[in-house]
């Protein structure tokens, strides 16, 4: 494990394995490279819960951002969106947003997400 990386809980685990295996069509790709990703010791100022990714054996990805699985959660009234992202064939990053107030805190279950209305 790289200096300063943790492993990924369980629960941030099973909810992005299903977040890729329900994502965009090239989502999937990137399965493998969940089994050996860290999570870096990087806070969004915010105070979200948005993590990034470390992949071992592989270089750290570029800055930007390329959403492969965009789901949302929450109620209208603290509707939120969440979404996992690449760059250059690396997985990056795990975001959320609150689209009705603050950025969620704490991340959703799998069973709360549902696709995006443009999707």
């Amino acid at each position: 494990m790289s200096e300063g990386n943790r492993r990924l809980t369980d629960a941030e685990r099973r909810l992005v394995r299903w977040m890729l295996e329900h994502g965009d069509p090239e989502a999937a790709a990137f399965l493998s490279q969940l089994e050996v990703a860290e999570v870096t010791p990087w806070r969004c100022p915010c105070g979200c819960a948005s993590i990034n990714f470390r992949i071992q054996g592989m270089p750290e990805a570029p800055p930007g951002v390329h959403p492969i699985a965009d789901f949302y959660f929450g109620s209208d009234d603290s509707l939120s969106g969440i979404f996992v992202y690449e760059k250059d064939g690396i997985l990056s990053g795990l975001e959320v947003y609150g689209l009705a107030g603050d950025a969620p805190k704490l991340l959703p279950e799998p069973g709360a997400l549902r696709p995006s209305p443009d999707a």
